[in-house]
């Protein structure tokens, strides 16, 4: 009740919604997330499905999404050391809204398109 009552009353540096949201709005984290609950990937498997994020930024976000419990790394005792990220049950329980998210972007983002034409000929520069 504590949490929701600061929520309500304001005070975002408690907030418990900016808290959590804070890794999940991360640039890679939704395309991770959404790649890791088809499957468990490799790193570099992870690179190559998400191309245009560099290595250290794909260390750094898987490095933040298990830290917050929704992601599980494993390491693999081969020669070299294969490493597999997979999601945990926490990571299932929060993409279940994100995939209603993504399912919006995809049926909306023809109407966003829109929205961002209109404004920006009405807002020139």
């Amino acid at each position: 009740m504590l949490a929701r009552q600061r929520a309500i009353t304001g005070n975002i540096n408690d907030c418990p919604v900016r808290d959590v949201l804070d890794v999940i709005g991360g640039r890679w984290s939704t395309l991770l997330l959404m790649a890791l609950a088809e499957r468990p990937y490799r790193f570099g498997e992870l690179r190559r499905l998400v191309p245009d994020i560099s290595q250290r930024m794909l260390t750094q976000t898987l490095h933040d999404l298990q830290r917050e419990g929704y992601v599980h790394r494993e390491v693999f005792p081969t020669r070299p050391p294969s490493v597999e990220y997979s999601m945990t049950d926490l990571g299932r329980s929060i993409f279940e809204p994100i995939r209603g998210l993504l399912q919006w972007a995809t049926s909306n983002v023809e109407a966003v398109h829109a929205a961002r034409k209109a404004f920006d000929e009405q807002h020139p520069g």
